[in-house]
């Protein structure tokens, strides 16, 4: 299935671009670096370390993120780079737990409508 609502940050420039120029809010379970682009996408890039578990926690890590994000995009403003980093405390949660921190953070840089 396709991100048709935002596109996915996969270069590392692009993510040393966000934490350069970053404002950042984080709770227990995610770090949020939030920067304005110049066209008018929405895009996410999801950063998990090897620290937080093995590649399948990791891997599943981030398609929760990417499916809390996608379910929620059409409620966002666009014109924005987010890097999510996931913290080990969300390690063993699911969809409902991952979904309300991101929402959290998301509020926080009043990026929500």
């Amino acid at each position: 299935m396709k991100f048709k609502d935002f596109e996915t940050l996969k270069k590392n420039k692009d993510f040393q671009k966000v934490y350069k120029e970053k404002k950042i809010f984080a709770n227990r379970h995610i770090i949020m670096y939030v920067r304005k682009n110049e066209d008018e996408n929405l895009r996410l890039g999801v950063s998990v370390s090897k620290k937080v578990g093995n590649s399948v926690v990791r891997h599943r890590l981030t398609r929760l993120i990417r499916e809390a994000f996608r379910l929620n995009s059409s409620y966002m403003k666009r014109g924005f780079d987010i890097v999510a980093v996931v913290r080990e405390d969300l390690k063993g949660k699911g969809y409902k737990e991952t979904s309300s921190a991101m929402l959290h953070l998301l509020k926080k840089h009043k990026i929500v409508k």
